[in-house]
């Protein structure tokens, strides 16, 4: 006879994800089975006797993705090269639809649709996932930019084979790994916002030990080494001063394009470093400063947008871009 461990009650919904989430009900594996009949190879039944998958097994992670992004986003085709990092959907999803709420903002309340909202990510990695939702859900176009030749190419076959998206999402190398927005940003382009995933960690081993903490801790007994079940390369999950510097180098050259964007944002993961993410922000003369909090199961983040529009600007800006057709008094 089966031995199961006492069946979890578990809620109908995750309040905690953005009311307009496609995923704040449980995963239904029947319906991703139906919609992308590889899964299910890789579903298991868990100690609970519910169906799952094995968070631990990178390639089931990537292929839980690509039931996702098939079955609630339309995605035909998504493939993951080797070693980049495989997003989880619902916190990227949140974060899409916390922006498009500080759009309604200014808009009446009105979340602005279609290819005419123009949307900055700051390294849009292999995965190219903010595009494929942002697209999807909002009819945004997007601009996305990244300093690994590689990364752009599994990007852009990925655009390649969705060819509804392709026409709205616009990849850019940055040649010069210190550069953010020069070299980039066009003459006379705008931006209504941008959206980046900063790289975490400062240093490899940093990565390394945090991964080996978080899964001894799910596990409930230490563990020596595994392999990360989101996978990810160096310039993906760490760089020099981790996600702190380069949120503030974000901010130092966010000047440089002030006029040019509505909204600056990026991802904090930890929140010791708010401290000195608003000191850079005061420093740059930042008009208005947002923070939004996020939670994904046990983990909490929080979005960090700025902006130097006035609120004169702001309502120009809402005007010209979003309603062209209002006049302005």
């Amino acid at each position: 006879m089966k031995n199961l461990e006492k069946k979890k009650e578990h809620p109908k919904e995750k309040t905690v994800l953005h009311p307009r989430n496609k995923h704040r009900e449980r995963y239904n594996f029947k319906e991703l089975i139906a919609s992308c009949p590889e899964l299910a190879d890789y579903v298991i039944i868990n100690a609970y006797d519910d169906e799952s998958i094995d968070f631990f097994n990178p390639d089931a992670v990537v292929m839980l993705n690509k039931a996702l992004l098939k079955h609630f986003y339309k995605i035909d085709k998504w493939k993951m090269p080797e070693g980049y990092l495989c997003p989880p959907i619902p916190s990227r999803a949140d974060y899409i639809h916390y922006m498009a709420d500080l759009l309604a903002e200014r808009n009446n309340g009105n979340v602005p649709t279609g290819s005419n909202i123009k949307v900055f990510d700051v390294g849009v990695g292999a995965n190219c996932i903010y595009p494929l939702i942002g697209n999807r859900e909002y009819g945004w176009s997007f601009v996305g930019s990244d300093n690994k030749p590689e990364a752009l190419k599994s990007a852009k076959d990925i655009l390649e084979n969705n060819s509804e998206i392709k026409g709205n999402v616009e990849l850019r190398l940055q040649p010069n790994s210190s550069n953010i927005f020069k070299g980039i940003v066009k003459e006379n382009e705008q931006f209504d916002f941008t959206i980046c995933n900063p790289p975490f960690y400062s240093s490899f081993e940093e990565a390394r030990s945090g991964n080996i903490r978080k899964v001894s801790n799910l596990r409930g007994k230490p563990v020596k080494e595994v392999a990360r079940n989101f996978g990810g390369n160096n310039m993906e999950l760490w760089c020099d001063g981790g996600e702190e510097k380069f949120a503030k180098r974000i901010i130092e050259q966010s000047k440089l394009i002030a006029q040019s964007c509505f909204w600056f944002s990026t991802m904090i993961s930890k929140q010791a470093h708010l401290e000195s993410i608003y000191k850079a922000l005061y420093n740059a003369e930042a008009v208005e400063v947002k923070t939004i909090a996020m939670t994904q199961g046990n983990k909490s983040s929080r979005i960090v947008a700025w902006t130097f529009l006035t609120p004169v600007q702001q309502t120009k800006w809402a005007i010209t871009r979003w309603n062209p057709k209002v006049e302005i008094k």
